[in-house]
């Protein structure tokens, strides 16, 4: 079983059997969320904005991720993707990252601050993806309808927004409501983690809106 948590916005804490990896740490000053104390074997970051490279926040001394390539760290496998902030191949926002981490037999595909629909030589290299973490705020991201549209590119079986509007956020993107109606999967319960096997995966695309954690 892999556990997942939510530390607002783009940041994930994923827990395998034998390492734990976190996404996108983020600058709690620059951001206005509180980053929680926590310590990572692994920390992928997207992209150089300081509401995802925050790494110095992390504890544990983790191996930092910080680009495409494939990588393998205390059993864990990861797939770096290049794409773009923006639809403009990163003239407006410059460049991001795509991460497929593979721990515990699950690919978790992790967006990062992804600009733009992906196109097939894209989507070839991240491969197949069971979890998808997605961002649904616009603004600076893809907004909802296109979120939405990925889903569909990718096909994942589990689906984690992220990227959007909630209580102490320093700056303004939409709130998850738009995309959960794009999804039609309006008035879904907010869960703490997400708990999630290889064996247990839902046989129907699932959305899964989690809290905060602190």
């Amino acid at each position: 079983m892999v556990d997942v948590y939510w530390f607002g916005q783009s940041s994930f804490k994923i827990k395998g059997k034998g390492a734990q990896l976190i996404t996108d740490p983020y600058d709690s000053a620059f951001s206005g969320l509180k980053f929680p104390k926590v310590e990572a074997d692994i920390v992928t970051v997207s992209h150089s904005h300081r509401d995802h490279s925050a790494v110095e926040a992390v504890q544990g001394n983790p191996f930092v991720l910080q680009g495409p390539g494939e990588y393998e760290v205390k059993g864990i496998s990861i797939v770096g993707v290049g794409s773009f902030h923006d639809k403009k191949e990163g003239a407006e926002r410059g460049k991001n990252t795509l991460y497929n981490i593979t721990i515990d037999d699950l690919n978790f595909a992790h967006m990062g601050d992804l600009g733009h629909l992906l196109n097939d030589s894209e989507l070839e290299e991240l491969g197949e993806v069971d979890v998808l973490f997605v961002p649904v705020g616009g603004l600076y991201t893809i907004e909802a309808d296109d979120a939405a549209k990925l889903v569909s590119q990718i096909e994942p079986k589990i689906v984690v927004p992220m990227h959007y509007k909630i209580e102490g956020l320093a700056f303004q993107l939409d709130g998850v409501e738009k995309f959960l109606k794009e999804m039609g999967k309006e008035n879904l319960e907010v869960q703490p983690k997400l708990s999630v096997s290889k064996e247990k995966l839902p046989e129907e695309l699932q959305v899964a809106i989690l809290e905060k954690s602190k």
